[in-house]
């Protein structure tokens, strides 16, 4: 392992969501932390205070709104952002990062490079980057990993047992993530499919809205088992079309997060499905969520990819139907039962 990284210096957290600030906590438990936030009230309130989100934080928290003394203290930053806002934010801090800095992100969504938020575009491939690809066009730095699973922020909050899977083509990466991360309730996976772990993360989303909107309906565990297993072989038809294999969605950032955000109200895209099945609008759910729920816009970015690429993905086709023209639950339902169901699954 390089001796540039000195673990005993301050980790960074870019991003105060509800899962950066339970990392926060995590890693501090035996490393100082440094947070940044753009509101100096919420720097304040992190610093005085020591809580945010109504999660007390540990005394060797400090926050900062200065991205410059972050990456100058900081050798090892986890970015924890919302994908809308992820390469914006590290186009910011890019000034302040050398090829020595390591940036492990806790992101679960896409970077989409065309305009699709205005209705049905082409997308293909190319048009579509995880935040690792972010990070290598807009940072100097090449030494990236993420972490990926069924990571619920207010089970881990309340020290409950939980395990996520850390991803990087750098063996580094991988030791010195395990090392700051890893303690008695936080188990750490390795992979060394980044690209297919992130993926595994976005994927599951628009499978927790279904299983929300079907839960909201009084539908029992035959039809959760049912989307599961069906939206895990799409979601590998999609990644085969993305370019990886599926061997990263049958593990726990793939399966083991779906079977958790399919089953938790804690999800935020279990709720927004849950939400729209008690007759919400998206644009009202949209409108009164506190935190981003990735799989609102990644319906669309698989429904548009899907439809230009020619993918077999009807669960994401139900799913858009549902939330932007006008079907029923019930009809979305009654659509997936009278699908040609042909062959149970095909992982090749």
């Amino acid at each position: 392992m390089s001796n540039i990284y000195n673990i005993s210096k301050p980790i960074g957290i870019l991003g105060i969501g509800s899962f950066g600030t339970v990392l926060a906590n995590l890693i501090a438990e035996r490393h100082s932390v440094i947070m940044y936030a753009r509101k100096q009230s919420t720097v304040d309130n992190i610093n005085i205070h020591k809580k945010h989100r109504e999660i007390e934080i540990l005394p060797n928290i400090a926050a900062t709104t200065d991205l410059r003394f972050l990456a100058g203290h900081c050798d090892i930053i986890f970015p924890v952002l919302p994908s809308y806002a992820f390469r914006n934010v590290i186009k910011e801090l890019s000034d302040f990062l050398t090829s020595n800095h390591i940036l492990i992100h806790g992101a679960k969504g896409f970077d989409v490079k065309i305009d699709f938020t205005k209705g049905p575009v082409e997308i293909r491939p190319k048009d579509i980057c995880t935040m690792s690809e972010v990070i290598l066009e807009e940072t100097p730095v090449h030494r990236v990993g993420c972490i990926s699973g069924p990571n619920l922020a207010k089970e881990i909050a309340q020290r409950q047992p939980a395990g996520t899977v850390l991803a990087s083509k750098f063996k580094e990466v991988l030791t010195i993530g395990t090392d700051i991360l890893q303690c008695d309730r936080f188990q750490i996976y390795r992979s060394n499919d980044i690209k297919g772990i992130e993926l595994a993360g976005v994927f599951k989303n628009y499978i927790a809205i279904a299983a929300g909107a079907s839960a909201a309906l009084g539908y029992g565990e035959n039809v959760k088992a049912l989307l599961i297993t069906k939206g895990i072989s799409e979601m590998i038809a999609i990644g085969k079309t993305l370019g990886v294999e599926p061997k990263s969605f049958l593990g726990l950032a793939g399966i083991g997060d779906l079977v958790a955000t399919c089953s938790s109200p804690l999800s935020r895209n279990y709720s927004v499905g849950y939400r729209l099945a008690k007759g919400e609008k998206i644009e009202q759910i949209i409108a009164t969520m506190t935190e981003a729920a990735e799989g609102i816009n990644t319906v669309k970015v698989i429904k548009y990819l899907s439809d230009t690429m020619h993918i077999q993905a009807p669960l994401v086709g139900i799913i858009y139907k549902i939330m932007y023209e006008g079907f029923s639950l019930e009809q979305g339902i009654k659509l997936l039962m009278r699908l040609n169901a042909g062959q149970d699954v095909s992982f090749y």
